[in-house]
C-alpha cells in the first residue's frame, strides 16, 4: 500500500499559521518576583524598636483582642501563611491583632506589626478579599514606606521619648512633654502614606498573594468596592489613598504570569465571620473618647490583650483625676524666693544649639529632653518652674506651621486639661523664624488638694538639620510674668547651629 503524506501545499498553510498566530494564544509563563525594597533612614533593629514602641501607643488608644482569641487566631494564620512567600533576607517580624472597631481599616507599623479593624474582616466578602488587606499591610512593612519617610537625624530623640523615661513620671506640662515621643509615634497610627506607596503596596501586595495562591485581583476588587460606599468610603481609603484604576492596574501586572489556580473561600473564613457578631466593637468616635480617659490601657490590661514584651508607658493622669501608672507627682507650694533666677547667665552648648540661663539653675539631660529649672521647682519628676527643650519630627510634618501644630496636639491630647490660650503667633530670635503658644494647664504644686493653674510658654525655631526644636517655659500663672523677663532673655541667647 502506497503511504501518502501531507500534500505539499497543506504544510506550507500550517507553517504559515504557526509564524503569525497572535501572542495571546502562547501561555503566559512569567513567575513575578518580589523587588529590591531598598533602604530608609532607619536601620533594621530601629524600625522593629519603633513598632513595638508604637505598639505600646495603640494599647493606650485602641481596644484590641486578646492573641488568644479565635478571631486573633485566624488572621494570624492567614498572615503567617503570607510571610512564607517573602524571602528571608527581606522578611520581617510580622505580628498580626484586632481592634475591636466598627470601621473598615488596617494599619502597619514600621518592623512588622499589623492591625485589622473587625469592621475590615465584616466588609470582606471571601478571604482573598481580607488576605489582600493583609498582603497589602505586609507590603507597606516589606517596601519600608513609613521608615522611608522619617528623617534619620530626628529617630534619637523620637526612639529616645517613647515612655522610657528612666521611672520619671511628670506632672503639668512635665506629664505632657514625657508623651510628646509616643504622640509623635502614635502619630503613625493615622499615617498617610502617597499615591506612589499605595500603588507599590498594591503591586508586591499581588506578587505575596499569587506566590500563597489567592487571587491578586480580589484585593483590587475589595479597594474598588469600598470606593463605592456611601458617605465618603471608610477610614481605610482617607489612609490610603487610591493610586488610580487599582484593578486595571493589577490585571496588567498579573497579564503575563503564569496561570495558577486560585484557593476557594474558606470555612474558617465564614466561621470568624461569624465569630465577630459575638465581639464588641466601638466607632472611631467612641475609641478616641475612651483613649483619652485611659479606657483602653485598662481594658486591654483586663483582658490580657498586650504581648509580652510590648511597654506601654502609663505617663500623666487621665480625666477624672485619677493618676495611671505610678502616679502623677504632686508638690506642695514654694515661695518665690526659693525659685528666684540670679541675674548671672551661663552658656550651655548642646549638640544642635546653645543657650544661656541662671548661673543658679541646674541643666539636666535625660531622654527627655533638657531640662533647666531651680532645685525647688522641681520634685520627684514633677516641673513647677523651669525650661524644657527638645527635638524632633511630628509624623506627615512638612513646615515647621505643620510641626508647631502637631505637637500643639500632642500636648493637648497627653495632658487633660492643658489646651491652646489665643492664637500661634510667629516669633523670630536671633534672625531665626519661630512660633509662639501659650497654654493654660495645672500644675503639680497643689493648694487645699488640688493643683494650682499654671502657664506654660511654647516656642518652637526649626532645627539644625531639618524638624524642630521647641523650648517650653513653666510657671504657676500668678508667679509667670515675674518670670518672664528672665524666660525672654534665655530665649533671645538661643542659638541654633
Amino acid at each position: 500500500m502506497t503511504r501518502r503524506g501531507l500534500p505539499k501545499q497543506a504544510v506550507a498553510f500550517v507553517l504559515i499559521l504557526l509564524m503569525t498566530s497572535p501572542a495571546w494564544t502562547a501561555t503566559p509563563t512569567i513567575s513575578p518576583r518580589l523587588p529590591d525594597p531598598g533602604s530608609a533612614p532607619l536601620s533594621r533593629d530601629e524600625q522593629i524598636q519603633l513598632g513595638q514602641k508604637a505598639m505600646g501607643e495603640v494599647y493606650k488608644q485602641m481596644p484590641v483582642l486578646p492573641d488568644s482569641s479565635p478571631t486573633t487566631q485566624y488572621i494570624q494564620q492567614l498572615g503567617k501563611k503570607l510571610q512564607s512567600a517573602i524571602p528571608p533576607q527581606y522578611n520581617w517580624p510580622y505580628q498580626f491583632h484586632v481592634v475591636q472597631q466598627k470601621d473598615i481599616n488596617a494599619f502597619a507599623l514600621p518592623g512588622g506589626p499589623i492591625f485589622v479593624n473587625v469592621g475590615t474582616i465584616n466588609a470582606a466578602d471571601n478571604e482573598a478579599e481580607l488576605v489582600g488587606v493583609l498582603a497589602h499591610e505586609m507590603s507597606h512593612v516589606y517596601m519600608q514606606h513609613s521608615a522611608k519617610q522619617m528623617k534619620q537625624n530626628t529617630v534619637p530623640s523620637i526612639l529616645a521619648g517613647l515612655g522610657q523615661i528612666a521611672g520619671k513620671v511628670f506632672g503639668g506640662i512635665g506629664g505632657a512633654i514625657a508623651s510628646v515621643g509616643g504622640q509623635m509615634v502614635g502619630g503613625m497610627l493615622s499615617m498617610k502614606y502617597s499615591r506612589a506607596d499605595e500603588a507599590q503596596a498594591d503591586s508586591v501586595g499581588a506578587i505575596i498573594m499569587y506566590k500563597d495562591s489567592y487571587d491578586p485581583r480580589q484585593m483590587a476588587e475589595f479597594f474598588q468596592k469600598l470606593e463605592q460606599m456611601g458617605g465618603g468610603g471608610p477610614q481605610f481609603l482617607s489612609d490610603h489613598p487610591n493610586p488610580g484604576n487599582r484593578v486595571a492596574a493589577v490585571q496588567k501586572e498579573i497579564a503575563n504570569w503564569a496561570p495558577k489556580r486560585y484557593l476557594p473561600s474558606s470555612a474558617q473564613f465564614l466561621q470568624a465571620k461569624q465569630q465577630t457578631g459575638g465581639i464588641k466593637t466601638y466607632t472611631a468616635q467612641e475609641i478616641a473618647n475612651g483613649a483619652k480617659t485611659g479606657e483602653w490601657l485598662k481594658y486591654n490590661q483586663q483582658q490580657k490583650s498586650i504581648p509580652q514584651g510590648v511597654q506601654v508607658s502609663a505617663t500623666g493622669t487621665p480625666a477624672g483625676g485619677q493618676a495611671s501608672g505610678s502616679g502623677t507627682p504632686t508638690m506642695t507650694p514654694v515661695s518665690y524666693e526659693q525659685v528666684q533666677p540670679s541675674g548671672n547667665f551661663k552658656r550651655l552648648n548642646e549638640n544642635g544649639f546653645s543657650i544661656e540661663y541662671p548661673d543658679n539653675w541646674q541643666a539636666s539631660n535625660d531622654q527627655n529632653g533638657i531640662t533647666i529649672a531651680p532645685a525647688a521647682g522641681v520634685s520627684q519628676g514633677g516641673i513647677a518652674y523651669g525650661i524644657v527643650i527638645g527635638s524632633g519630627t511630628p509624623a506627615n510634618a512638612n513646615s515647621l506651621d505643620d510641626a508647631t501644630q502637631a505637637l500643639v496636639k500632642s500636648l493637648e491630647q497627653s495632658q487633660p486639661g492643658m489646651h491652646q490660650t489665643g492664637s500661634t503667633q510667629t516669633v523670630t530670635i536671633n534672625g531665626v523664624e519661630g512660633r509662639s503658644v501659650q497654654f493654660a494647664s495645672n500644675s503639680p504644686i497643689q493648694q487645699n488638694g488640688h493643683p494650682v493653674p499654671e502657664r506654660d510658654w511654647l516656642v518652637t525655631v526649626p532645627g539644625p538639620q531639618g524638624g524642630l526644636v521647641y523650648l517650653i517655659f513653666i510657671a504657676p500663672e500668678s508667679e509667670f510674668s515675674r518670670l518672664q523677663p528672665t524666660y525672654k532673655r534665655v530665649l533671645d541667647s538661643l542659638q541654633i547651629g
